[in-house]
């Protein structure tokens, strides 16, 4: 069996005493899962929400399952538990169990609660999950991070449940927001932390010397609230050679010390004995106690003791005065003197015992020192002793039954409201949860409670007393917005007692009304070919509901059913309902067209119902006939359908196949002869269309029949098509050929598809080469045109010496080479020329000369050349030259070779003078570029 720490899950098997070797097993019902480990002999399925818990031990289970196998017996006990388990598995609605040993720090982990429950840990917060208890000191805490249950101080398990065997802590988990109730059972682990305890640390036993060996005297047990192995397991006696110890189970489970006399004792040898008696339990480690006895060897008592009753019963109220004799034991010693007086004690009893009685040590009354409560404990076993001069003892057993008084009146404690709820909260929701508790028993705490009548609300019973408020009915705001009402709770006492318990209930106002309209659907009819965007229909819904919650919108549902897009069609004025036309409909195209429009309201949440509307397309005569048979063959020239000559009046001829995409009387197509080389050879049906031959055929009759057939509707206006043909009157086909042979009007289709495409062919390539040749003409004018430009501004370097220059394919360079980036736009009012940081060998300038006014960067607006004084006509040529070229932003980086374009930077930089041959170059070089691209 899988278990995680403190959260465990038992398995219960008692044998019966009676039939040794079949187990039965004891069930407790739960909501979660058992895990069994791989070999066990059952399969438990997991609920979604809480444990299953079979109790107890589990490992006798096995071991008493591998003892069956080993013999070979067989399995019926285990086949009946899973028959049990399987049939029973629906109708378990338990506790979830959890362990905790008692004596463990607060906060300390007990279980998954939030796990168990189906929640996330920050859902416990969210939802308003929390523990709820019926009166006892809360011992258990959520812990809203991890979602665990954890203790929420110290457990004592002999606190809360004594010696019994099992200590379960019982309490219920509320999910607020769902008004749901989770019972949970914490099982209280013992651990050993309670040693053996004696009543009294001393105690002094008489014994006369004359008493014979093997003679026992009742010792004082020890008491250890501990349970199972941890309480007292065993009594040793110091040892010694006079006295023994025998250990005596008694029919309650307690172990009772009895000294043994094993030697003759002898006053005068020694008078005074001293012995201790060590109680020990069965923990780990053990724990001890503690008895010192004296025994004291005395002169010769007759007799010891004893008691009228052996035991004493008796039952009272619970209230009682204080100080109200319950009872008196009496014993009775025949001796004479000291040997007769005879005292009484308690001989077994706890601390918290020795506060409520009293037992007179000389007369025997058992009385109260406090009030007795039945609702505490309605039941007392008290032991007493009584003891003679010479210390002989005797006990008896006192009962004590407490009667319940009706002293307590109902508690109602509400444990979750909602003071306010929707008017459309349907019948069954849960309004309010309460416990109801009345610490009395029997009739006296058994609690009805009622509502006052002619109220929309009952009462449920959830588990144990807990009751739930629920509503019984539709609420409706404008009825009645306010419930007050009276819970009154009262028991079954004499007199009854009871207890009420006022609430009120606020029903908030809902958008409950969704907009309807006057009928579940309509039907549009529209002619085809209607104008676009014109109004179709009309919607129009209500809401009986007022201000925000009665506005109406209205809207198109797309079905996905439909392969286009209601939206392409038809639109409606949200705030209208009137329908229009997207486009115009086409009857030909679609008849009918399925629409469903939405009327929302403006509440929150919205209310919306829908109508369904059928849009049926009404045809228009706005189709041709359309003739199938004969077709026209591709070289437009007419088809052709033989006759032979000695065909009869009658003969089918062909026949002419027409359709109409119109419907109804405008598809109804009727033929006719329209044009015939000879009329009356041939005949056309009016509603079949057939082509028969109306005379008999003479020797006169030209073999070539051209014929003309109309087709018509019966559409208002009529539309028709015609279909032209020629019939071959000739009795094989070879005259046919040679009749059309020689009259050129028979082509073979493949010669005219050919000769289509080789015209079609010897077009397109006349019309790549005209567009060539007109762009070749448009760059080569380009071109000349820039030439003649350039050559209008060449006066800029008539001065320069001729050793700074070089032929190149037409166009004087410098020795050195620049590499400039020039920025030429249309939207700016300047362009820049960027001079970056030579590295050069000087040889039109010092480098010493440029040396203040060497720049990285030199921008150069071509602009200002136009307001100076045209001094340099070189400067003004070259703004002159880059105008028509500022109408495209363009970037062009020139590259020329590093020393030329290091020598041009600095001269550019350092004298004016240099700067329109500078200029001049750059467009030269543009040139250049330009032409290389042309080329």
């Amino acid at each position: 069996m899988k278990s995680d720490r403190n959260h465990r899950v038992y398995s219960t098997y008692k044998k019966n005493p009676a039939v040794s070797d079949k187990p039965s097993f004891k069930l407790r019902h739960s909501q979660a899962s058992v895990q069994l480990s791989s070999g066990s002999p059952f399969r438990i399925q997991r609920s979604p929400r809480r444990n299953i818990c079979i109790q107890e031990d589990l490992p006798r289970l096995l071991r008493t399952t591998m003892a069956a196998r080993q013999r070979g017996e067989n399995y019926k006990g285990f086949v009946l538990l899973s028959i049990f388990l399987g049939t029973w598995w629906e109708a378990w609605a338990g506790q979830i169990l959890y362990s905790v040993t008692e004596e463990t720090d607060e906060g300390s982990f007990v279980g998954h609660i939030a796990k168990d429950l189906g929640l996330e840990p920050q859902e416990l917060a969210e939802r308003g999950v929390r523990i709820v208890s019926r009166g006892r000191t809360q011992l258990f805490s959520l812990n809203p991070r991890s979602g665990s249950l954890v203790t929420a101080g110290r457990i004592d398990r002999e606190e809360l449940c004594a010696q019994s065997a099992r200590c379960l802590v019982s309490f219920n988990i509320l999910v607020e927001d769902e008004m749901k109730l989770y019972p949970i059972e914490v099982e209280i682990l013992d651990v050993n932390d309670n040693a053996p305890r004696f009543l009294k640390e001393e105690i002094n036993i008489k014994i006369m010397e004359n008493t014979v060996p093997g003679m026992r005297f009742l010792l004082n047990e020890a008491g250890d609230p501990d349970v199972g192995t941890n309480s007292l397991q065993k009594y040793q006696l110091s040892p010694n050679r006079h006295f023994s110890l025998v250990v005596q189970n008694g029919d309650d489970g307690n172990k009772y010390p009895e000294l043994v006399l094993e030697q003759v004792l002898d006053r005068e040898e020694e008078m005074t004995h001293h012995l201790v008696l060590t109680a020990y339990d069965g923990g780990d480690p053990p724990l001890s106690g503690i008895l010192n006895i004296q025994v004291t060897v005395v002169d010769v008592n007759d007799h010891t003791p004893v008691f009228s009753l052996p035991q004493y019963q008796v039952a009272v109220p619970e209230n009682v005065p204080v100080g109200t004799r319950l009872l008196t034991v009496n014993a009775v010693d025949p001796d004479e003197g000291v040997n007769g007086e005879v005292t009484y004690s308690f001989r077994k009893i706890t601390p918290k015992l020795l506060q409520i009685f009293h037992l007179n040590s000389l007369t025997g009354e058992l009385s109260t020192l406090e009030s007795l409560d039945y609702e505490e404990s309605s039941f007392y076993e008290i032991e007493v002793q009584a003891q003679d001069g010479p210390g002989s003892l005797t006990k008896a057993k006192v009962l004590i039954t407490i009667l319940d008084v009706n002293d307590n009146a109902p508690e109602v404690t509400l444990m979750s409201i909602s003071n306010s709820i929707p008017e459309d909260t349907p019948p069954g929701t849960v309004i309010a949860l309460f416990y109801l508790q009345d610490r009395d028993s029997g009739k006296n705490g058994e609690v009805t409670c009622t509502l006052q009548e002619n109220l929309p609300f009952k009462l449920e019973i959830s588990i144990d007393n807990y009751y739930r408020l629920v509503t019984a009915e539709n609420l409706d705001r404008e009825k009645l917005s306010l419930y007050n009402i009276t819970l009154k709770a009262i028991d079954g006492g004499t007199p009854p007692l009871s207890t009420e318990t006022h609430i009120s209930i606020h029903v908030a106002d809902t958008n409950d009304n969704p907009p309807t309209f006057c009928h579940s659907s309509y039907s549009i009819y529209i002619p085809e070919n209607n104008p676009r965007g014109a109004s179709i229909f009309s919607v129009t819904a209500q809401d009986p509901d007022s201000d925000k919650n009665a506005q109406v919108t209205y809207s198109l549902d797309e079905d996905a059913t439909q392969e286009t897009s209601v939206s392409s069609y038809i639109s409606i004025n949200s705030d209208t309902g009137v329908l229009y036309a997207l486009q115009s409909f086409d009857y030909e195209q679609f008849r009918n067209l399925q629409l469903r429009v939405t009327a929302h309201d403006s509440g929150d949440p919205p209310l919306s119902s829908k109508v369904s509307l059928n849009l049926f397309v009404l045809d228009q005569n706005d189709n041709v006939p359309e003739i199938l048979y004969p077709t026209l063959p591709t070289d437009w020239s007419t088809g052709v359908e033989l006759a032979p000559r000695s065909a009869e009046p009658g003969y089918l001829v062909t026949k002419v196949v027409a359709v109409d995409k119109d419907s109804g009387q405008n598809a109804w197509l009727s033929y006719r002869l329209l044009k015939a080389s000879d009329p009356g050879l041939f005949s056309v049906g009016l509603h079949t269309g057939e082509v028969r031959i109306a005379r008999a055929l003479l020797d006169r009759d030209t073999l070539r029949q051209s014929l003309v057939v109309a087709v018509q509707d019966h559409g208002q206006p009529p539309l028709s098509a015609t279909v032209t043909f020629t019939v071959a009157v000739a009795d094989s086909i070879p005259d046919v050929l040679s009749e059309f042979g020689s009259n050129g009007t028979l082509m073979d289709p493949s010669d005219s598809d050919l000769t289509l495409y080789l015209v079609v062919a010897v077009a397109t390539v006349s019309c790549v080469f005209l567009v060539f040749v007109i762009v070749l003409l448009l760059l080569r004018l380009q071109r000349w045109h820039k030439s003649r430009l350039l050559q209008g501004t060449g006066g800029g370097l008539e001065d320069l010496p001729a050793s700074h220059f070089v032929g190149m394919d037409g166009v004087r360079t410098f020795l050195q080479t620049y590499s400039h980036e020039i920025s030429l736009t249309s939207d700016s009012r300047k362009s820049h020329i960027i001079f970056p940081q030579p590295n050069y060998v000087d040889t039109l300038i010092s480098q010493e000369s440029c040396e203040k006014n060497d720049s990285l960067l030199t921008s150069i607006d071509f602009h200002e050349c136009q307001s100076e004084v045209p001094r340099n006509q070189a400067a003004v040529s070259s703004c002159g030259l880059w105008a028509p070229l500022l109408s495209k932003e363009e970037s062009l980086e020139l590259t020329i070779s590093s020393r030329n374009r290091s020598a041009l930077s600095r001269a550019a930089l350092c004298d004016s003078s240099v700067q329109p041959l500078h200029r001049y170059f750059l467009r030269k070089r543009r040139v250049f570029f330009l032409d290389w691209i042309w080329n």
